[in-house]
């Protein structure tokens, strides 16, 4: 991984001074990491990334007024350069879906190693996505039964198109990304969901890690 020649600039989201805390303590004393701003609910956690565009956001799935989930799809839309880590104490593989399908780039339990959460962010915020390893293999094993594929099943443009995927990406970013059009973006989706016997793009996505695509923490 590329040192980044600037601190990562992080927003904490926990409806719990304790957690906040406790996190700040793990993160603030890295020379490499800035805790720019903290929020307390999912309403005040949009409004302060809008506001300080971090570039991660740690958030707590269960917050008032605005749930972390829905808070991540907010801020992934608004924010593409924004990468989200849910940070919950949640460990349910349906939650795991939900956070990939809210654009999140990473899911890590409250009661991780301070070693863990550093690599998360710091990875995370390379470019990289980290999902719970036992939760991602949970979710892995609900799709048991399905058509399963390979890697060599996809071409190399589907690879990048299921990664890119993966983080949550719209057809239009994905495009943007692969300097292609919206609609062979679409194209590329709509294909490797067929090969990869994905019925929508959330369990592409747990397929996208079940094949070493995406990373998952340990």
């Amino acid at each position: 991984m590329t040192a980044r020649p600037y601190p990562i600039r992080v927003l904490i989201a926990d409806d719990h001074d304790v957690i906040r805390a406790g996190l700040r303590g793990i993160l603030s004393p890295e020379a490499d990491i800035e805790v720019v701003t903290e929020a307390s609910s999912g309403h005040q956690a949009i409004a302060l990334s809008r506001h300080f565009r971090p570039d991660v956001v740690m958030l707590d799935i269960r917050m008032p007024d605005v749930d972390g989930l829905t808070a991540a799809r907010t801020i992934t839309d608004e924010l593409p350069e924004t990468r989200v880590i849910i940070c919950t104490a949640d460990q349910s593989a349906e939650y795991l879906r939900a956070a990939l399908a809210a654009g999140a780039a990473g899911y890590v339990l409250k009661w991780a190693g301070r070693d863990e959460l550093l690599a998360t962010v710091r990875r995370v915020a390379a470019g990289e996505q980290l999902f719970d390893v036992e939760l991602a293999s949970t979710l892995l094993h609900q799709l048991v039964g399905r058509p399963n594929a390979s890697l060599a099943t996809l071409t190399p443009r589907e690879r990048e198109t299921l990664q890119l995927l993966a983080r949550g990406m719209t057809n239009r970013q994905i495009g943007a990304d692969l300097s292609v059009s919206p609609r062979t973006a679409k194209a590329y989706v709509e294909s490797l969901l067929k090969k990869l016997g994905a019925s929508n793009r959330t369990e592409a996505a747990a397929r996208a890690i079940e094949l070493r695509l995406v990373p998952t923490s340990s």
